[in-house]
């Protein structure tokens, strides 16, 4: 019984391998401008995506420390800003626009008002001056990061 069962199972194997095999030539055969075609589709894409990615990749600052960058995050977590919020704080020191800022963070304007919004109630302040000369008091912004 059991040599039956392995006799059949050897078969079965065999000629689902066989066919396996044949649908294989016909697909190679009938099918291979298709296939190269596609292997030529796929590596465009992938050569694509990583140009694009290597393009719109943005460049970090050079830290002159690391300190500095730990007591920077320290001080925006202790008054619940975030570093998007930072930045557009940063540029508004600068003496910036909102358009200005918006064009150099490629932001929307109104998303360049809510941010100012947030950091003038974080900051408990009414202006951007204001905003600037408290966060020079906090020293979340110094002579480094106002300056350029």
């Amino acid at each position: 019984m059991k040599r039956t069962i392995v006799i059949y199972g050897i078969a079965l194997a065999s000629l689902t391998g066989l066919l396996k095999y044949l649908e294989y030539r016909y697909i190679v055969r009938d099918m291979s401008t298709e296939i190269y075609i596609g292997i030529i589709a796929l590596f465009f894409t992938a050569l694509g995506i990583w140009v694009g990615l290597k393009w719109t990749k943005r460049r970090q600052p050079a830290q002159e420390t690391a300190d500095p960058q730990i007591s920077t995050d320290h001080l925006l977590e202790q008054h619940n800003l975030s570093k998007r919020e930072f930045e557009v704080l940063t540029l508004i020191a600068k003496g910036l626009s909102n358009k200005e800022i918006a064009e150099r963070l490629y932001l929307s304007t109104n998303t360049v008002k809510t941010h100012s919004s947030n950091i003038f109630a974080k900051l408990n302040v009414k202006r951007r001056t204001q905003a600037v000369q408290k966060a020079l008091e906090l020293g979340l912004l110094t002579g480094n990061n106002i300056s350029s």
